[in-house]
């Protein structure tokens, strides 16, 4: 296991691969601890760096810290721990202590234990205690990003222990933990990237200042924003790339494959280049601009990119069935409803 290739889950994104070396590294100069989640192959799940044999050692006469994500102090938004498990279909474990809640986007929970109650709610979820006008002007700004109403709550609501939901990621990818308070209170995102977050966490959207981002970004006006300063998760298509551009450092990224940025973050569009070029070479006619400073993420499988080659492909199988007079006429097409 020790020539294994190792993941950490430092600053709200995946860092790695990573050799036991590596990882001894960062704990050494304070870039990581005992609560920093790792993973390799073969464990069923992202544990904390104290509880595997590897790195045990290094923490020897330390209290074993608890699982999920690091207790920070002064957190407004409930302080929520999780696991993620799987690799290409992953989903996040929340625990939940008494009292505590997550908000999750309708549709998304794969289970809940005993204690945990389930109640939806109007607008974003942020607050049992917001007044009618609030809700309302919620619902309204998750309406203009496409997504539904309504929002789901899950408390526990025991009086002792931990008790657990799990939610799953609608396609193969991966969750992305992001730990607001750390990534300076808000996070921009693609609209439809949102998973689930403590309570606390404020789901709105965000205008693109910019017309030509409006017209051609691929994600028009309106992206998600994510204020608080708990935890949130986000999920990307394909492969997760996380990039640090210092000031003035400029990346030109394929529109779909932008899943979130730092609001600092400059986020424009530009032109391919030559007609040809534009017409022919399957790129699309505009790359987005994006100018630091400031953290991006980006995902190397868009799923309006999965969606059209699934479409082409099933397109095609149509094509390649049936007989001559089929294929010719359309028969098979009449009859089975698709002419």
């Amino acid at each position: 296991m020790s020539q294994s290739s190792w993941y950490l889950a430092l600053g709200g994104h995946q860092v790695g691969p990573l050799t036991p070396d590596g990882i001894r590294q960062h704990l050494e100069n304070g870039g990581a601890d005992g609560s920093t989640l790792c993973w390799t192959a073969g464990m069923p799940s992202w544990s904390p760096l104290s509880s595997v044999p590897e790195f045990a050692a290094h923490f020897r006469g330390a209290p074993p810290p608890s699982s999920g994500a690091p207790r920070v102090p002064g957190r407004q938004a409930h302080d929520i721990d999780f696991k993620i498990h799987g690799n290409e279909m992953q989903f996040v474990e929340v625990e939940l202590d008494p009292g505590e809640c997550a908000i999750a986007e309708a549709g998304t929970m794969m289970y809940m234990t005993q204690a945990i109650g389930m109640q939806t709610v109007f607008g974003d979820g942020n607050s049992a205690q917001q007044g009618f006008f609030d809700k309302v002007l919620g619902a309204g700004k998750r309406l203009l990003t496409g997504e539904s109403l309504f929002m789901t709550v899950f408390q526990h609501q025991g009086q002792r222990g931990k008790e657990r939901v799990a939610f799953a990621a609608p396609y193969a990818g991966k969750i992305l933990p992001m730990d607001l308070q750390q990534l300076g209170g808000r996070l921009i995102c693609q609209k439809d990237s949102f998973l689930c977050a403590a309570r606390g966490v404020t789901v709105g959207i965000a205008f693109q200042k910019r017309i030509g981002v409006g017209l051609f970004g691929g994600e028009g006006f309106i992206m998600q924003k994510l204020e608080g300063d708990g935890l949130a998760f986000v999920h990307a298509g394909g492969t997760v790339h996380a990039l640090d551009l210092a000031a003035g450092e400029t990346l030109r990224v394929d529109t779909g494959c932008i899943v979130a940025l730092q609001p600092q973050v400059e986020f424009d569009i530009q032109f391919v280049g030559g007609i040809k070029t534009a017409l022919f070479g399957g790129e699309g006619l505009f790359f987005a601009t994006l100018r630091g400073p400031g953290r991006v993420w980006l995902q190397s499988l868009p799923f309006s990119r999965l969606a059209d080659r699934i479409v082409s492909a099933a397109r095609g199988a149509r094509r390649e069935e049936g007989s001559v007079l089929d294929r010719a006429f359309g028969l098979g097409n009449l009859i089975d409803g698709d002419g």
